[in-house]
């Protein structure tokens, strides 16, 4: 049956409490609140950079698909902006010293899996990752500028020069997702994609926290 609501609100709606979830997380409640430490936004960071490469590699991979194209931008890319930020808070040998954790590696696994094979399954990645980075992204920033005395250098990934007003953009990106013809059995696996790139992301905050206990 035919949605009867526009398929980003479907999408939205039906993956809201995983998106709870994620947000909730003790690692990024702490992290917000002034609980964390510098060292745990740089670790988030680093995990950025391996989830990042393979988002954005995987874009190259679609660039010519009548679907994922609809998506990708390069006002999006966030790459460049996370190195230049690892740079800056560890040292130009940041990549001699960073490790994926197991949550990243099934993470990007599945992103290059997607990436690969299944368009649909790209833009719940592409959709999960840059809306938030658009959205309570810009707020995170704030709270990392505040508590860390950052300005640009160390918090660029959250930094979207090119994109003058995020709310028109976001806008724009919802109504490509209604737009495009999937038949509702594709929207559902669009749908739990989302769904599962959220709890991916949940994991990933799970496995910080115990890397950070574990530490301690």
């Amino acid at each position: 049956m035919a949605e009867l609501i526009p398929f980003s609100q479907a999408l939205r709606e039906r993956t809201r409490t995983v998106h709870e979830q994620s947000e909730g997380a003790t690692f990024m409640q702490d992290l917000m609140s002034g609980k964390g430490s510098r060292e745990d936004y740089i670790h988030l960071l680093t995990q950025h950079w391996y989830i990042y490469d393979a988002l954005e590699e995987a874009a190259g991979w679609l660039a010519d698909d009548p679907v994922a194209t609809l998506f990708i931008s390069p006002k999006l890319t966030r790459l460049p902006a996370i190195e230049a930020d690892l740079e800056f808070l560890i040292g130009t040998d940041w990549r001699d010293r960073v490790t994926a954790l197991p949550s990243t590696l099934r993470y990007t696994a599945r992103i290059r899996e997607v990436g690969s094979t299944w368009p649909g399954g790209f833009v719940a990645h592409h959709y999960t990752r840059y809306l938030g980075d658009l959205s309570g992204g810009q707020i995170i920033r704030t709270l990392l500028q505040r508590q860390y005395g950052f300005e640009t250098n160390g918090v660029g990934f959250y930094l979207f020069n090119d994109i003058a007003k995020p709310k028109v953009f976001k806008d724009v990106y919802r109504a490509q997702l209604d737009s495009v013809d999937w038949t509702d059995d594709e929207r559902d696996r669009v749908i739990a994609e989302v769904a599962l790139a959220f709890r991916f992301n949940t994991q990933l905050f799970d496995d910080l926290a115990a890397s950070k206990a574990a530490a301690a």
